[in-house]
């Protein structure tokens, strides 16, 4: 068990957090939720110890081992892959390096052979035997293969870096196991992996996300942090927006009949109170008036902006016809003689866990990168908007945020162009901001202006719920269900994924599976689980020749 006892904390003036006291107990997974800058990050980070609180104290039952996901992915780089997943325990780890130490030696005295002795009955205590195939385990549920294992962290990719420090954080079964975005850069068949893992984990886990879908299968309990409060809710993420809901319209409902009551025993004051025979019922009810409270009802603190893209012009039958496109990237060739042809009404979501492949093929088609061979046609009556994956390029200047998107406006007016930001969350005077120094979700917030001013009629977004909060994944969620063009895009949020496309699209090896179905049904559906199978194989099968 652990638990925040009066846990404040200040940063200036503010308090972030304002006497929380809160247990989490064995056998619950709690989802840490709550608007963006309301703490959750934080807050792991003064669990973990990471952070001392102004006042207050954490607390764990005694012996207990708790484990975090880490941030740093070049911290390990001088650490084999299964090393790293290893000190995950950390005494275990050390246990193993002064065995080693000990039998290296050439001189191998009786103290030494004392030592090794308490080691080794240690080290078998805990598991060590078999620390190298759970490491092994953790990493090839997560998509880490195997010839992987034994190369140094520095050899990895930032996706692959990810996964092993995942792997870290679960590895040796931790008492207490705290997760920050867990699921962000993982493929959607890790995060499956993930999900199954932690319904089945027994000890304590607190776990912060913006996937509703993942929420929602691994939760108990969901801890909404609120105006500096922690308020426990039992049950998943969907369980607690009805549980919250219900009680902000109970709590309005009860104000209505108190203030019915109020205005009662106030018309009957003023009627009688100057009336000498019912002057004691008067008084009666003045005493009544001043037991009746109303319920504070205080707004949440977070924010949805307002998501719309209206094209401007009517799309029609002849959207997009894409044939035998090739593109091979560091010798790799991530597209492999592509084809489809895209209809009036789809909204494709390109899945799987080939990130290039994707990326590649947007680019391709949003006229940024050219194919190696093959060719597509985009329909007369088609205007594209894209939403790149990396944004670095495009908010490196010195233009203020009014002045990025005015380039993208054809009405060239300023009140305008603000109607948009202010939808997004940028009120007037953060018009003025420069967009090189804006966060990663203020980013991603101007680009979705961007594509609301432009008024197309297609949209092709990679990615686009990095770095989104909770309210702003359901806004662009709920603005792309009711969208009347056309869609492509990738996403890692499962929820976002079903309840948006009716088309899915799968790049294996270069090679496209493409099913017109939603995205519960193509998981489902063994005909597809076959498809992939052999493709997955067949690229197997390619590297080994190679």
């Amino acid at each position: 068990m652990i638990s925040a006892n009066n846990v404040t904390l200040r940063i200036g003036k503010k308090a972030l957090f304002e006497d929380v006291n809160i247990k989490f107990t064995p056998g619950n997974c709690y989802g840490l939720i709550g608007a963006n800058g309301a703490g959750k990050s934080t807050f792991l980070r003064i669990l973990s110890g990471q952070l001392e609180p102004s006042k207050g104290d954490v607390t764990m039952s005694p012996g207990e081992r708790l484990s975090f996901l880490e941030q740093d992915h070049f911290k390990y780089d001088q650490y084999t892959v299964l090393d790293t997943v290893i000190m995950g325990n950390e005494r275990l780890y050390q246990i193993m390096k002064e065995k080693d130490a000990i039998y290296a030696k050439e001189n191998f005295s009786d103290e030494d052979g004392i030592k090794a002795s308490e080691l080794e009955a240690e080290f078998a205590e805990m598991n060590g035997w078999e620390a190298e195939s759970d490491a092994a385990t953790l990493l090839n549920g997560l998509g880490i293969n195997t010839d992987l294992h034994y190369k140094m962290m520095s050899e990895l990719d930032g996706n692959e870096k990810v996964k092993v420090l995942l792997a870290k954080a679960l590895f040796g079964n931790p008492d207490i196991l705290l997760l920050d975005e867990p699921t962000n850069h993982l493929d959607l068949d890790a995060i499956a992996w993930l999900e199954e893992f932690l319904i089945n984990f027994e000890n304590t886990v607190i776990v912060v996300s913006h996937d509703r879908y993942f929420l929602n299968k691994v939760c108990t309990q969901i801890a909404d942090i609120d105006y500096a409060k922690i308020q426990l809710y039992a049950g998943n993420y969907d369980f607690w927006y009805e549980s919250s809901q219900l009680m902000i319209k109970q709590m309005k409902e009860a104000n209505k009949k108190k203030e019915e009551k109020i205005k009662e025993l106030q018309e009957f004051i003023q009627r009688f109170s100057a009336n000498a025979s019912k002057s004691k019922q008067a008084t009666s009810r003045k005493r009544a008036l001043e037991k009746i409270e109303l319920d504070d009802i205080r707004p949440s603190s977070r924010k949805y902006p307002y998501i719309d893209f209206r094209p401007a012009r009517e799309i029609g039958n002849e959207v997009l016809t894409v044939e035998n496109l090739t593109k091979t990237i560091d010798g790799v060739k991530v597209l492999d003689n592509v084809s489809f042809i895209l209809n009036h009404d789809d909204k494709v979501a390109f899945v799987g866990s080939d990130g290039i492949a994707k990326t590649t093929l947007f680019k391709i088609l949003a006229g940024e990168l050219e194919p190696d061979s093959g060719s597509y046609k985009w329909g007369i009556t088609t205007s594209q908007a894209y939403f790149p994956k990396d944004n670095t390029a495009e908010f490196d200047r010195e233009d203020t945020i009014t002045e990025w998107l005015m380039q993208y406006s054809s009405e060239k007016d300023v009140t305008y162009v603000r109607g948009f930001l202010g939808r997004m969350l940028f009120p007037g005077e953060d018009g003025v901001k420069k967009v090189k120094v804006l966060s990663g979700g203020e980013k991603v917030r101007c680009l979705l202006s961007k594509m609301m001013i432009m008024a197309s009629n297609v949209l092709i977004l990679d990615e686009p719920t990095n770095h989104l909060d909770m309210e702003s994944i359901t806004s662009l969620n709920n603005a792309l269900i009711k969208f009347p063009g056309v869609e492509l895009f990738s996403c890692h949020d499962h929820q976002f994924v079903q309840t948006t496309a009716n088309r899915i699209m799968e790049l294996v090896g270069g090679k496209l599976i493409d099913k017109i179905t939603t995205y519960d049904e193509y998981l489902e559906s063994d005909e597809m689980a076959r498809k992939r199978q052999t493709l997955y194989t067949a690229v197997a099968e390619d590297e080994e020749t190679e």
